[in-house]
């Protein structure tokens, strides 16, 4: 199926989730792609997330202009990812089917405003 979304167009939601989730292959990548050891890269790039109900992996965050915070990665003034090529698999398959909710309710949003750069605040 073909996508209807636009992340170009987007103002990088899906990188402002809280809980990235990374797998050691997903480490294993960023470090090649830095040229840095599996350890450093996890050590740097990712923290543990731990709960009585999970035990995850998950990429570490900076504060965002648009959003309370953002994947380190991502570029903030361009709204673009950074490690594109070196990202991991959950960035790879999201939006899992053909639209994406929160780009469905931008278009309406922006529609409804008059403003093709109209971004909705919390």
């Amino acid at each position: 199926m073909k996508a209807r979304y636009d992340c170009s167009k987007c103002p990088g939601y899906c990188c402002s989730y809280d809980r990235i989730e990374v797998s050691e292959f997903d480490i294993a990548r960023l470090a090649k792609h830095f040229g840095l050891d599996v350890d450093t890269a996890r050590e740097r790039f990712t923290w543990r997330y731990k709960t009585k109900d999970h035990d995850e992996r998950v990429l570490r965050h900076k504060q965002d202009h648009v959003f309370k915070s953002t994947c380190r990665f991502f570029d903030q003034d361009e709204r673009r990812c950074t490690i594109y090529a070196a990202r991991p698999n959950v960035c790879r398959r999201y939006p899992t089917g053909p639209t994406c909710g929160y780009y469905d309710f931008l278009v309406f949003e922006r529609e409804q405003q008059g403003d093709d750069e109209f971004i909705p605040s919390a």
